[in-house]
């Protein structure tokens, strides 16, 4: 794979590549080469770690390994010339299943259109499409008759959930029906971004493997291999800005979140003298659609966080902090309206610095 083709490759599908994880791989590769691997896991981390990315490196692994030369593996790696690489890229590997959030009835009948007249559908079409809020129980149900199929020459089936926390609570009965009695030479990879919310007895039925947040100098080599054309203080910023998480980073980096944290900055600092056209010029950039409020959601909590941090004891911004949490909340459960949320925590938070 070109260097040219590797910056485009990240969602997990594709990518080659894993950073910061290793610890978590050698559990994964152990329990193989030993013998001990357990049917289920639970793969939990912050949103955007990688944990989608060690599942696919893992599926990959087990479908394409030689179980009779075990001793001769050091890692998960699997080249992107390898046939699995190729079918679980396509999602044609026949023993190999992903099950997430699908695109809602009108959505999808746009897709299945566009497949059947022969016509690929342009970037700002597939952007637009838009996924159900939930793994539906029928989803998960496809599970079973997945499994009720035999693998090839008797070897690994792997099903990828992705994620749990997406599931309603029909769906998460039917996953842990399939939990209770996985078959021969199954791998469940169940990810959670919040497995403290998920059922006790779907966490009791899992081998358990938590994803570390990334140091920022790991953020910082990813983002130079996955967006060359970003500066070095550029990358600085967004290593330190996104917490943890490259896919946040990357999703910063397109967003142009530096600048945006750098507004919000020099309007707070200006504390109870902030200049109101500027915090109308900012709000009123922020709710342009649903995905730029959300990320100004990010970027609101993160900055207080920060500031919280560089001043610890402050209970003016502990208390700006709790406000925003329930603002944001109340905010998204009562539909009520995202600019003036914004303007009322921010200008809550100006007030106390």
């Amino acid at each position: 794979m070109s260097d040219a083709e590797q910056t485009d490759n990240f969602s997990p599908r594709l990518n080659t590549c894993l950073l910061g994880h290793e610890t978590a791989e050698q559990v994964l590769l152990n329990a193989w080469k030993n013998n001990t691997l357990h049917n289920s896991w639970l793969i939990s981390g912050i949103e955007g770690v990688g944990k989608a990315t060690l599942a696919y490196r893992f599926a990959r692994f087990l479908l394409a390994a030689d179980e009779s030369r075990r001793e001769i593996y050091t890692s998960l790696t699997i080249g992107a010339d390898n046939p699995v690489f190729k079918l679980i890229a396509g999602n044609a590997h026949p023993d190999f299943k992903i099950i997430e959030r699908d695109y809602i009835d009108t959505d999808r009948k746009k897709i299945l259109k566009a497949l059947k007249g022969g016509e690929a559908m342009s970037d700002d079409e597939l952007k637009s499409l838009k996924k159900s809020a939930v793994i539906r129980v029928d989803d998960v149900r496809t599970i079973n008759e997945f499994l009720s199929r035999k693998s090839a020459g008797d070897g690994w089936r792997v099903v990828i959930v992705d994620s749990i926390d997406d599931m309603n609570i029909a769906s998460a009965n039917a996953v842990l029906k399939i939990l209770e009695e996985p078959p021969h030479k199954t791998v469940i990879l169940l990810l959670s971004h919040n497995p403290g919310k998920l059922l006790p007895t779907i966490k009791s039925r899992c081998a358990k493997l938590h994803l570390q947040p990334l140091k920022p100098e790991i953020i910082a080599s990813l983002l130079r291999r996955y967006r060359p054309e970003l500066t070095e203080d550029k990358v600085k910023k967004l290593s330190g800005l996104a917490s943890g998480s490259i896919g946040k980073a990357l999703n910063y980096a397109d967003w142009d979140a530096v600048s945006r944290y750098e507004s919000l900055n020099a309007l707070v600092s200006a504390g109870k003298n902030f200049s109101l056209n500027s915090l109308l010029e900012f709000c009123n950039s922020a709710v342009t659609d649903e995905d730029s409020y959300f990320l100004n959601k990010e970027i609101v909590l993160k900055y207080i966080v920060d500031f919280i941090k560089s001043r610890p004891g402050n209970t003016e911004i502990i208390e700006a902090w709790d406000n925003a949490v329930k603002v944001f909340d109340e905010t998204e459960r009562l539909n009520l309206d995202k600019k003036q949320t914004l303007i009322n925590i921010i200008n809550n938070l100006c007030k106390r610095v």
